[in-house]
């Protein structure tokens, strides 16, 4: 049974107990929270702020926390030699994410996997595979609609605003809309704060929209979406048109492919990894005689 914990508790870190609940081959050993006064988890492990004081040595760390805190942390589980898997969703920075971490990780003996989750993800290996089949050509990747977890964070983390919601609406070729919804603690103007929503890195290469609201709550829905559409050459084929499409729970998606790469994560030497670099039957539980008769 590969012990895990988590950090964090927020809409992904629910998910990820449900996900390892249902697995067979892990358990939660602990909960590490640095805040724990707003969102008590309802676990029944304990719930620290440092892994340090965890009982039990966990063997991989899953990261629930937002993004940009992601190295850091990753780090220093790894340099304990625990195991880590993030759900790191800056595209443009994944590759620096991997050679940082493959440092830290093959200097305290672990292994950590970056960027698993919905997308990348779950995507990225369905990219993959379409320029497989088809090398030459064009892929659209089109999010939506739905809640992105990622560009939401981004803007909870902006000074003044109180709650925040980001809807990723898919305007067709891999072209997006990004609809924020906000409410602001007092004493903020709201002009300054849509502005900064703009200008965010998450934001600033789509068309933003900035809304007020009273209750973002009465907003939320957390399912999402992707329609992925390739067309290409095989060969010397030509015309070659390949579509794949998900609508899905995003927390409980991600949370899912956290748990299975948490798996994988004790099958690969120590160094970093992203999901392209793991075979997908690392990430299966299961003999790998019954997944090949089964699955080949």
């Amino acid at each position: 049974m590969l012990k895990i914990a988590m950090f964090g508790y927020g809409n992904l870190g629910k998910a990820v107990v449900d996900a390892i609940d249902a697995a067979r081959d892990m358990e939660l050993c602990g909960v590490i929270m640095r805040t724990q006064s707003l969102h008590k988890p309802k676990v029944s492990v304990p719930v620290v702020d440092d892994v340090s004081k965890l009982e039990t040595k966990p063997d991989v760390a899953l990261l629930c926390v937002p993004t940009r805190a992601v190295p850091g942390v990753a780090e220093l589980c790894l340099a304990q030699g625990i195991n880590t898997v993030d759900s790191y969703d800056i595209h443009t920075d994944i590759w620096e994410l991997r050679q940082r971490l493959d440092m830290a990780a093959k200097k305290g003996g672990a292994t950590a996997i970056v960027s698993t989750g919905f997308d990348p993800g779950g995507d990225s290996i369905v990219r993959a595979l379409m320029e497989v089949l088809a090398p030459q050509g064009k892929t659209f990747t089109n999010y939506g609609p739905g809640m992105s977890l990622g560009h939401t964070v981004a803007v909870k983390a902006i000074e003044g605003v109180k709650n925040a919601l980001s809807m990723t609406i898919p305007l067709g070729t891999g072209v997006h809309r990004r609809l924020v919804y906000v409410e602001l603690l007092d004493g903020y103007a709201f002009d300054d704060i849509a502005a900064k929503i703009k200008a965010d890195p998450y934001f600033v290469n789509d068309e933003t929209h900035v809304y007020l609201e009273s209750n973002v709550d009465s907003l939320k829905d957390v399912g999402h979406g992707v329609n992925m559409v390739r067309k290409g050459v095989s060969g010397k084929t030509h015309n070659q048109l390949l579509e794949f499409n998900m609508k899905i729970n995003n927390p409980a998606l991600t949370a899912q492919a956290m748990v299975a790469c948490a798996r994988a994560s004790a099958k690969q030497v120590p160094g970093a990894y992203t999901v392209l670099e793991i075979p997908v039957i690392d990430m299966l539980d299961g003999s790998k005689e019954e997944l090949i008769r089964r699955l080949v």
